[in-house]
Parts: C-alpha cells; structure tokens; sequence
C-alpha cells in the first residue's frame, strides 16, 4: 500500500464505523447508567433537566427522538424513582418543564463520573488532540437542527413501541 491509499478502516463506511463504536459505548456504559430509569435515554433527559434544557416534553421528544408516548412513560418511571419532576412552565401553563430533584442531581453526578471514565475508555486509541477534536465534530453534527434524529433514523427512533407495563 501506498501512503496515499487509504486503510482498511478508513475505507469502511461512515455507518459501520459509527455502529462498532456506538456498540461499544453502549456496552461500556449499560452499567454506569444502570441508577437511571431508562437507561441511556433516562441518563438523557436526567442530563437535559440537570442543565435546565428540559423546557418541554415536546422538545425533549424532538431533540432525542423519542416518541411522546415512550416519552411520557420514561418521565414517569425518572419521576417516581424521585429523580425529576414535572413544574407548570409560568410562561405556558400548557407546557410543563422537567427539573431535577436534588437525589437527580445527586444521581446525575455519579453516573455522570462513570460515563466520563467509559467515554475515556472508549476514546483511548485515540491521543487526547483526536479525542478531543473526534468531540468537537461530533457535538458539531450532533448539533445540526436542520436534520431531526427522527429524519436521520427514518422516522424508526420516532416510532417504536412504549414500554411493556
């Protein structure tokens, strides 16, 4: 091989790429968000009313991509672990904010920690300047409001099936 000929890896598409390291997150990380109802879309929406992002259900659904109805069943089982709680937004009494608790900040924190430590594990083949800027790319697309997780997913993260009670 050349030095001009891309590697293997480099060649693989963007798809395959994101999934392999997409599984090992998830794997890596299905522990450290075990404290959290739902997982990593509790964590999530857990993450969002810590920093005061949660100012709807309906944009926590679109910005997730998380069906309302498995939305609503999510906020219920956060709200009875006493992690978050629903508040009459003052500005629109039809809306209503998900806050954190002080046990959902306390949570958010020690999971918060373990995900640092899973996020460095999964990024350590990369030196720090990598990681760093593989970081900033990713919160640069993951930022993108002209494509909804929805649309990306084909509508498939929007649609699946609430929870079995």
């Amino acid at each position: 091989m050349t030095t001009t000929e891309p590697s293997a890896a480099v060649r693989r598409d963007l798809g395959s790429a994101l999934g392999v390291v997409l599984r090992q997150w998830l794997k890596a990380s299905s522990e450290a968000s075990a404290g959290v109802p739902g997982a990593h879309r509790g964590w999530q929406v857990l993450d969002a009313a810590v920093r005061g992002e949660a100012t709807s259900q309906t944009a926590l659904g679109q910005r997730f991509g998380i069906d309302r109805t498995v939305l609503t069943y999510l906020l219920d089982d956060l709200e009875r672990a006493g992690l978050v709680t629903r508040q009459p937004d003052p500005d629109d009494r039809r809306n209503r904010r998900i806050v954190a608790t002080p046990l959902g900040v306390e949570r958010h924190r020690g999971v918060g920690e373990a995900l640092a430590d899973v996020d460095a594990k999964v990024l350590s083949p990369l030196d720090a300047e990598e990681a760093a800027r593989l970081r900033q790319l990713l919160d640069r697309l993951a930022g993108d409001s002209t494509v909804t997780a929805c649309e990306v997913a084909q509508d498939l993260a929007c649609t699946e099936e609430p929870p079995r009670r």
